[in-house]
């Protein structure tokens, strides 16, 4: 069952006001868009930029004792937000770990999960019209990959992508999301840096996910690293 958008015009953040409607007892399935954010953030608290024109958006899941880790949701949006681009651009995009989107290694989407009980709010920011200029990291939108598309009609077709993709991580386990995420990945072998949140850097090569989805590196010394928590660059 896909779930009720309701848009507003400008908030601090979709995922803020997602969090206080879940601990004020909103059930599953509801999406929150925001035409712009004035406090919009990504992982570890960067600011996120958010004109209008771009995708802001945040749902929220409800954990079942049944269900597989709650850290995997993140592979769920990260490929249900590839297939949704991908109707829009049929090349698609590469997901790198968690669940970055990246085109030629330009940087297009970001997903922020956050937890309060056993809710688990899922914020999802895509460069449609815009891009930012950072300077850390490349960015591309839809709109300069020639694929120009408005926020509601993404989202359209992105919460019907996830409402099959959560059901599936439901109903067949962590397996069939797994291969598609790693389908849709860099390819094995690619150099990669994962800066971990203690300041740790660990350069390696992507050497797949472990079952429950962690990042797996082979280290030039042969050692596999299994990251659980971290930035991860292309090199």
């Amino acid at each position: 069952m896909t779930g009720l958008i309701r848009t507003v015009e400008t908030t601090g953040s979709t995922n803020a006001d997602m969090l206080a409607l879940a601990s004020a007892g909103a059930g599953e399935g509801s999406w929150l868009r925001a035409e712009r954010q004035t406090g919009g953030k990504g992982r570890q608290g960067r600011p996120w930029e958010s004109p209008a024109g771009n995708l802001y958006a945040s749902t929220l899941i409800r954990l079942r004792p049944a269900d597989p880790p709650a850290a995997t949701l993140a592979l769920v949006a990260a490929v249900a937000l590839e297939e949704a681009v991908r109707v829009f651009l049929p090349t698609g995009a590469t997901i790198k770990w968690p669940n970055d989107l990246l085109i030629a290694g330009a940087k297009l989407s970001g997903i922020l999960l956050e937890r309060t009980g056993d809710a688990i709010v899922i914020g999802i920011g895509v460069n449609l019209a815009h891009h930012p200029d950072l300077p850390d990291r490349p960015t591309t939108s839809l709109a300069a990959q020639g694929a120009p598309v408005d926020p509601a009609t993404f989202l359209d077709v992105l919460v019907e992508s996830f409402a099959r993709w959560l059901l599936r991580w439901r109903q067949e386990g962590l397996d069939p999301l797994r291969l598609r995420w790693l389908d849709r990945a860099h390819a094995p072998g690619t150099a990669l840096t994962a800066r971990l949140p203690d300041g740790e850097a660990i350069d390696g090569l992507f050497d797949g996910l472990t079952g429950d989805g962690a990042l797996i590196l082979r280290l030039a010394s042969g050692e596999r690293r299994v990251i659980h928590a971290g930035d991860v660059f292309l090199i």
